[in-house]
């Protein structure tokens, strides 16, 4: 089984093991999660269906679609959104205090409190639409990849995202955090408003994301510095068009206060692990296969 399961592509080998991870967890802490039945069919349903998107994906164009864009993405996004189901029923414990202390402790005063004196409605809106980006360059840079022909890159570069996203939802299973949005409020001398799109685009993610306690670690920061790493390396064009924009999404991330300063700081760990730790992986992957042809 452990052989077979090695060797799929790093992608859908990294999906499989971190699903099987999930459906483990909900089945120890059976009685102390809501809606476990639930999570352990949607889990079950996303393992099934990546085995079958391995199955079936040379059988048509829509089947390799399928299987390299349309349910890795779709999987990220459930199983972000299951989290609110788990986190915190099997570790209740935030460790927000901990975060606003070193924060404090770096600044002398709270990040987002200072913030406030550069605070506009024009930057408001520009920097809550340039967090909003997170949602949608590692897709562009995929299909950019893929329309290009660079198969290659394509798969270890899946692989590198994939692995970042399941990192960062095990972070915030080990160390919940819920943001300064929500504990430092009170703080807070102004409100954060924009000029026409940020309060809409607050409503918008607050609908889709709910409260995950998914702050630490920054998820959007290492996510979309590993984009960055990978646009350097395969398509410096659009690194160039990528670098502003995930600069002012990292920054966004204090500003438009989701995070704290030492959550962007654990992001890039995170993307330092993830690069390290899955090249590495990807590297014996390819040479192994090699051997086996």
């Amino acid at each position: 089984m452990w052989k077979a399961l090695f060797r799929q592509r790093p992608a859908d080998t990294v999906t499989i093991i971190f699903l099987m991870f999930l459906l483990a967890l909900v089945l120890f802490y059976f009685q102390k999660i809501q809606r476990a039945p639930f999570l352990m069919l949607l889990y079950c349903l996303l393992l099934i269906s990546q085995l079958m998107a391995i199955r079936f994906r040379e059988k048509s164009r829509g089947t390799i679609v399928f299987h390299d864009l349309v349910f890795p993405v779709v999987c990220v996004l459930l199983v972000f959104d299951s989290l609110e189901w788990v986190v915190h029923s099997i570790n209740p414990e935030d460790i927000d205090p901990l975060l606003i202390q070193l924060d404090y402790l770096i600044f002398g005063n709270h990040p987002t409190v200072i913030l406030e004196h550069i605070m506009s409605p024009l930057l408001t809106d520009m920097l809550q639409v340039a967090y909003s980006t997170y949602y949608f360059i590692p897709v562009i840079f995929g299909i950019t990849l893929l329309i290009e022909g660079q198969k290659e890159n394509f798969s270890r570069s899946l692989f590198l995202i994939l692995f970042c996203f399941y990192l960062s939802y095990l972070g915030y299973i080990l160390m919940p955090a819920i943001g300064p949005r929500f504990t430092l409020d009170h703080l807070q001398t102004s409100e954060l408003k924009g000029m026409f799109i940020a309060e809409p685009l607050q409503k918008l993610l607050n609908y889709l994301e709910g409260n995950k306690r998914d702050a630490f670690p920054s998820g959007h920061t290492a996510v979309a510095v590993t984009v960055l790493y990978l646009a350097y390396r395969f398509k410096k064009n659009l690194f160039l068009v990528f670098l502003p924009v995930v600069s002012a999404l990292v920054f966004a991330t204090v500003y438009c206060r989701y995070h704290y300063v030492v959550d962007i700081l654990a992001g890039l760990i995170l993307t330092f692990i993830t690069v390290l730790a899955g090249e590495r992986y990807y590297e014996w992957w390819r040479k192994w296969l090699m051997k086996r042809k």
